[in-house]
């Protein structure tokens, strides 16, 4: 499998294959919706192929409130089941943890597929957004972690504490 940034064909080959799959069919996401996504700069879009074909996409939202976040990975239906979709969140979790200390997703309520990925991927659910995008369908916030943002103000004062102990000088 190789990643690569995607170029312009990609956007609309990714949208096309977003416009006509769970979970975009559910969230009620068009064609326009997925194009409109994929051209936002502030997003990293991503082209995943396997055997010299497209087989699969990531968006990534590095910048937004949520750094780290994957904002959708994609596999094309002829891919499905041959582990390109592991393949692309291993290579999104490695792209995002060169600069964050966490790794966030949404997973669709009905997309249980999906949430069997994350959790044998070692994901932990730390909340739910309850009717978020449709009514009757929650979004699960998702979380994988290498440890806190910083470390504790506890932490930091007892490292302060001991190094002011060994500055001392006698009087």
């Amino acid at each position: 499998m190789t990643v690569r940034p995607m170029r312009s064909a990609d956007r609309v080959w990714a949208a096309d294959v977003m416009a006509a799959s769970e979970p975009w069919l559910t969230l009620g996401r068009g064609r326009a919706d997925a194009l409109k996504l994929l051209r936002n700069r502030r997003k990293q879009c991503f082209l995943v192929r396997s055997g010299g074909e497209r087989a699969g996409f990531l968006v990534l939202d590095l910048h937004g409130p949520l750094g780290g976040y994957i904002q959708t990975i994609g596999v094309a239906p002829e891919m499905r089941g041959r582990g390109v979709g592991s393949a692309a969140l291993a290579w999104a979790e490695a792209h995002i943890f060169k600069t964050h200390r966490n790794v966030l997703l949404c997973v669709s309520s009905f997309n249980r597929g999906a949430q069997r990925l994350y959790r044998r991927a070692g994901y932990e659910v730390v909340g739910r957004l309850r009717d978020y995008v449709v009514a009757g369908h929650d979004e699960i916030l998702l979380r994988k972690t290498l440890g806190p943002l910083s470390r504790s103000s506890s932490q930091r004062t007892r490292r302060t504490t001991e190094r002011n102990r060994r500055q001392r000088k006698p009087l």
